[in-house]
């Protein structure tokens, strides 16, 4: 374990909760973007892996601790209104405790991973596991709903989304999923290697992190990291374009079902695209690797 890289978590996770959680994570995106295309171009940069999905702005240390903290700002403090704000960057709340929850919850996200990775060397994404993680353990000491939520509803609760919006959200699966193989299969086609090819899902999964930007500003863009990734990462391994975009439509269709299952009727944020990452790698991973 590198120590350095531990006490840096900790300022990792007070950066994300001073940004907000969809800011850092913004941010994470515009350097996936950057890293991801300089290893496409074939150079050879350390940013990816020590900074992007690192100490400084890794997800389950930047993006994870902010949410972390709005569930301690929310529930506990009483300083934000709405502990699932994933929105609000929590330096405009003025409560120091915050931030250090969120420093805190940064270095949890460290030691998930390193066990994760270094101990129990799971075949999946080690910062979208991580992820689900601390924000199941936010969820545990901040809130009081539980692991799935505490429906309180006169009726049988719903776990499926409605046909409209699941249909929706295959046609958004099928395609995103066809441009993200598509051009998997074009690159290769024209002579890119498999091994700078590995770099082209970080550049997809960047492209969509970085749209959130128009999420933050007011606009309901999609949410679409849970399908770049994984129909990028499928195409990759395989060369089959079909292969990426059913990928791309399961993982569509795996988001809606668990935000019905692990983000409704709850008092804190759990994030679906992560748990959609984390489950869906895996199965990808075993399958094709």
């Amino acid at each position: 374990m590198n120590i350095y890289a531990l006490i840096a978590a900790f300022g990792g996770g007070a950066l994300g909760a001073l940004l907000g959680s969809i800011p850092a994570f913004i941010l994470t995106g515009i350097l996936a973007v950057v890293g991801g295309i300089l290893g496409l171009a074939g150079i050879a940069e350390p940013t990816v892996g020590n900074i992007t999905f690192g100490s400084f702005l890794g997800p389950h240390i930047a993006f994870a601790a902010g949410v972390a903290a709005a569930a301690f700002a929310g529930n506990k403090r009483k300083t934000l209104s709405n502990a699932n704000d994933v929105l609000t960057p929590l330096y405009s709340i003025n409560d120091y405790t915050v931030i250090l929850v969120g420093g805190l919850f940064g270095v949890i996200g460290f030691l998930c991973h390193y066990v994760y990775g270094a101990v129990l060397n799971f075949k999946t994404d080690l910062p979208a596991i991580s992820v689900f993680t601390v924000l199941m353990i936010s969820r545990l000491v901040f809130g009081k709903t539980g692991p799935v939520g505490k429906y309180t509803g006169s009726g049988k609760r719903d776990w499926l989304p409605d046909t409209k919006t699941l249909v929706n959200h295959i046609v958004l699966g099928l395609t995103v999923g066809i441009v993200v193989s598509g051009i998997a299969i074009s690159m290769v086609n024209s002579g890119v290697s498999p091994k700078v090819m590995s770099m082209y899902p970080i550049v997809c999964f960047g492209i969509s992190a970085t749209s959130l930007i128009f999420l933050q500003t007011g606009f309901g863009v999609p949410v679409t990291h849970h399908i770049t990734l994984p129909a990028a990462a499928a195409t990759v391994m395989t060369g089959n374009i079909f292969i990426g975009v059913c990928a791309g439509i399961a993982c569509a269709i795996a988001w809606l079902i668990a935000g019905k299952v692990i983000n409704s009727y709850c008092d804190t944020y759990i994030d679906p695209p992560a748990t959609v990452i984390f489950i869906s790698m895996f199965i990808i991973n075993a399958m094709f690797i």
